[in-house]
């Protein structure tokens, strides 16, 4: 080969090399400049383990409740005091039930006084750290023939007089009962069911959409609404359908919880008659999918023995129960032991009842990925609903960053649908919510990532049936370590 050849070959060589070289350098600029205005490097990331736990969880619009009683009229009352003296000393229920009996203006529209003794007495109401289910009515002693209003349109009246208590103190109302008739509000013993779907638009009408109304009977929400659909989509065809829930207080009863249900089939009675248990309790498993259902259980029976109601509670998707009514059915759980495999092994029967009323949800699965071309963290975590209803009332979701070393914090709202996990004979059901945080800005550090939810009416939030303990800014679920761009170019420079 001539020494031209060589010498051209040497200089193509070089050349190659000084534009690799030089190649590399300006990729190695850019990335750094890239990775410098981000104000980071790579990230590292590690997810938790959890385990589910059995333990009591005080969460809000669910659960065992006690009743109270008010009486209204035109005397100036301390609410304030009796309130307090009357329900302070039950710290470990979220729910309680308030009757408002309006028995002393049944011939009249309510005065000034009443409609401020009903405001005083939710003034006090609102300081016990509690939601409600509400009725008013007129009548407590199963005798309201005799007392309730003779005319349906002092009952209309009522309603929309107290338009202002349901809009001022909507954050307190979990479920309205009833349509201010019948035998201890119960909607029995009235001369007025035949202004039943009256009552209820009214109702609707004067109460705000968060609000939960109900009926004592399926039969009688299809009267009310003019729907035999319990579907979402035949719920969204209605004004307040979406919000027309149930209550029972002849639960378990015996075959037909005491009238509720009826002994003939759909077909043979009609959208608006009483349909047979089995066709009930499918009525009630679609419907309260949407809107709760809760009441009384009574009269110990073979209907209501552990396993029998067990199976029908998962079916109504039962969210709260009075824990006073009926003891010898309260008892009779209490009495039997839970034999199946997890955590709940071993314990009574009455405390897995409650355990499982409404909601109950655990972290199953969390998974944390870090995504560097698109600097962001991805939060992946697993619920499961094991108790037997799903969560009715408005929640959000949050996901919040924390440096380990500074203590500041960084909160992020992500989409969900909770909702979707119903409960009940669907308890299996996981639902995996995901977090898509842009890490753009993140010193360098390690950082706790938390994850919480949050009831909207009480700011509360919803504890987990894990056995971590929630802290401040929620359920650790996992940490990560970003790391400087300065050691991240370093790396790059260096090979490593």
């Amino acid at each position: 080969m001539s020494e031209n050849k060589k010498w051209i070959i040497r200089l193509l060589r070089y050349l190659f090399w000084g534009l690799m070289i030089g190649l590399a350098a300006f990729c190695s600029f850019i990335i750094g400049r890239y990775v410098a205005e981000r104000g980071h490097g790579n990230v590292k990331t590690e997810s938790y383990a959890f385990t589910e736990s059995s333990r009591f969880l005080r969460n809000p619009n669910r659960g065992f409740y006690y009743m109270y009683g008010f009486m209204i009229s035109e005397e100036e009352e301390d609410y304030q005091a009796i309130v307090a003296s009357r329900m302070g000393g039950v710290q470990d229920m979220t729910l309680a039930m308030v009757h408002v009996n309006l028995q002393k203006y049944n011939d009249r529209a309510l005065s000034e006084a009443a409609l401020e003794n009903i405001d005083k007495l939710f003034q006090a109401l609102d300081m016990m750290d509690r939601q409600y289910l509400v009725r008013f009515l007129y009548d407590w002693e199963g005798n309201n023939e005799a007392v309730e209003p003779q005319d349906v349109n002092i009952i209309l009246t009522h309603i929309k007089q107290v338009e202002g208590i349901f809009h001022k103190y909507q954050h307190l109302f979990f479920v309205h009962q009833g349509l201010f008739i019948g035998n201890w509000g119960e909607m029995n013993g009235t001369k007025h069911l035949e202004h039943m779907q009256d009552l209820a638009i009214q109702l609707a009408e004067s109460s705000e959409d968060s609000i939960y109304l109900g009926v004592r009977m399926p039969m009688q929400w299809r009267i009310c609404t003019d729907l035999e659909d319990p579907s979402i989509e035949s719920l969204e065809t209605s004004d307040f359908a979406y919000r027309l829930s149930l209550y029972n207080d002849g639960m378990l009863g015996n075959i037909g919880d005491y009238g509720t249900y009826g002994t003939q089939s759909k077909t043979e009675v009609g959208m608006y008659g009483c349909w047979n248990r089995e066709e009930e309790l499918a009525f009630q498993e679609e419907l309260c999918k949407y809107v709760p259902n809760g009441g009384e259980v009574i009269v110990e029976n073979p209907v209501n023995d552990f396993d029998n109601a067990l199976r029908d509670m998962k079916t109504m998707h039962v969210t709260y129960i009075n824990r006073d009514y009926d003891q010898n059915v309260l008892n009779k759980w209490a009495q039997t032991i839970i034999r199946e495999d997890g955590c709940f092994d071993g314990m009574d029967g009455l405390t897995y009842m409650e355990r499982h009323l409404g909601y109950r949800f655990h972290i199953t699965d969390t998974k944390l990925a870090y995504q560097f071309d698109k600097d962001i963290l991805s939060v992946d975590v697993t619920l499961q609903n094991v108790g037997f209803a799903p969560i009715y009332k408005e929640t959000e979701i949050y996901v919040t960053l924390r440096n380990e070393n500074t203590g500041e914090y960084f909160s992020y709202p992500v989409e969900h649908d909770i909702y979707a996990l119903t409960g009940g004979n669907d308890a299996n059901e996981q639902l995996t919510v995901t977090a898509q945080l842009p890490l753009t800005g993140y010193e360098a550090g390690v950082y706790q990532v938390y994850f919480y939810i949050k009831d909207v009416d009480s700011e509360k939030h919803i504890l987990l049936a894990n056995e971590q303990d929630e802290t401040e800014y929620g359920y650790e679920v996992g940490k990560i370590e970003v790391e400087s761009w300065e050691q991240y170019f370093d790396d790059v420079i260096s090979g490593r």
